[in-house]
């Protein structure tokens, strides 16, 4: 008879847990409270005794689920929710700074959905890889969804306009507001930023110049 209990068929940490007949998640509650005290008071500041305490769980199973403490905050990046977006389904064809103002919508509700877990990575980028390469990567989706509804929202006849540039700087606009959401003012500059960007498209911006003969 085969040893089914042997190395090979043993459960790992991340997959199952002591409590897992009992309804609920151990790893989700240790996560959730990772992420808030995380946030609270920052990821070096926060004991794994803390987040034990906050889970209302033993402390060594915060070890079972984690090996290390930084394990917690790659989980916690993990959580982030999809960037991709369906360009066709925002963009009004013909009008650029309307198609915009559509994505900004759809990314600023998904930040809503996460704000403390978005607060926590901004908070830490600086410090760890990980959380620092995640959001570059981030960036990078946010780049090309604001390419892409630029270019199938402009007029005919605009195609030699620097699109590229002008993805960039509205996403660094898009970054900077995200990077502030929790203290963000009513006062909200976006909409004019986004106007001035669409009209600067529809006025030929980067677009060759063509020396007379």
């Amino acid at each position: 008879m085969s040893n089914e209990q042997g190395e090979g068929a043993r459960r790992r940490p991340s997959d199952s847990g002591p409590d897992d007949d009992h309804g609920g998640s151990t790893r989700e509650r240790i996560l959730t409270a990772a992420g808030e005290l995380f946030a609270e008071h920052g990821f070096t500041a926060t004991p794994t005794s803390r987040i034990a305490e906050r889970a209302e769980v033993p402390k060594g199973l915060i070890h079972y689920y984690f090996r290390r403490k930084q394990d917690l905050l790659a989980a916690l990046v993990e959580r982030l929710p999809d960037e991709e977006l369906e360009s066709d389904r925002l963009v009004v064809r013909g009008d650029v700074a309307g198609s915009l103002r559509r994505l900004v919508g759809e990314l600023d509700a998904r930040l809503e959905s996460s704000m403390l877990l978005s607060h926590l990575l901004w908070r830490e980028a600086d410090t760890h890889d990980a959380v620092r390469q995640a959001m570059q990567q981030r960036f990078g989706v946010v780049v090309e969804q604001i390419r892409r509804v630029i270019e199938l929202a402009m007029p005919p006849g605009l195609a030699g306009c620097d699109v590229e540039t002008a993805a960039m700087l509205l996403a660094r606009v898009i970054n900077h507001r995200h990077s502030v959401a929790r203290h963000r003012t009513e006062d909200d500059e976006l909409d004019r930023e986004i106007g001035f960007i669409a009209n600067a498209l529809e006025l030929g911006a980067g677009s060759p110049v063509v020396n007379p003969a």
